[in-house]
């Protein structure tokens, strides 16, 4: 079941579902979801001195990232073909008998400004900022600005209560983000192998002198 603007309001009363700060309910709660501003930090990409990304490898994903910040009543102009990182100016708890989905404001939508590629679902349990994935499909720079209504909530009630809600008991890596976060897939359990490898390596290779001196060649 979908929750309605009644049923979000009551369990936004309850506690038990937080959007905060909900600065202007009227505007902001719609008949069957909630709208969330846009905050104030971006993660752009960095497209030179990078052959490609090892999804592995969390160097080369902090490398390929570089924060933004913009204040409100200022600008982020996305220009088509961009794709960058947003965050939610509301952090949000969902408990563990709901299911929210990110979705666009159609109007946003009609100027080709898409706010997710395939992040749409917040699962039950999570608490947190929520991390946009934006980008201009269209053919002309749009300007994006910090607190404008960009994107919405749509609440789904589970048949029954999740038993392994998002969080850090699972090992959850965005849990309690604040601001946009950059892929963690590297922490994922099938990487392992390849991280314990990584680390093998680091600890082998030859430690150079704080003079910086090459470490002399054994006889």
């Amino acid at each position: 079941m979908i929750l309605s603007d009644a049923d979000i309001l009551e369990r936004l009363g309850e506690g038990d579902l937080v959007v905060d700060p909900l600065d202007d309910v009227d505007m902001q709660v719609q008949p069957a979801s909630i709208d969330l501003r846009l905050g104030e930090e971006f993660l752009e990409f960095q497209r030179t001195n990078i052959s490609c990304i090892h999804p592995n490898r969390e160097e080369e994903v902090s490398k390929y990232v570089r924060e933004t910040h913009v204040d409100e009543g200022d600008e982020f102009i996305l220009h088509p073909g961009d794709f960058v990182l947003g965050t939610t100016k509301e952090r949000v708890e969902i408990p563990p008998d709901l299911l929210a989905t990110v979705e666009g404001r159609s109007s946003l939508g009609r100027l080709a400004i898409v706010i997710h590629a395939t992040a749409g679902i917040v699962d039950p349990g999570y608490e947190g900022q929520i991390t946009l994935e934006l980008s201009n499909l269209g053919t002309a720079p749009v300007a994006l600005s910090p607190g404008m209504r960009v994107s919405q909530l749509v609440f789904t009630e589970l048949k029954n209560p999740a038993d392994r809600p998002y969080g850090v008991e699972r090992g959850s890596k965005y849990q309690n983000q604040r601001g946009p976060q950059a892929s963690r897939i590297g922490a994922d359990p099938e990487f392992a192998a390849a991280r314990e490898a990584a680390e093998t390596e680091a600890q082998d290779a030859p430690t150079r002198d704080p003079s910086g001196d090459d470490p002399p060649e054994e006889e």
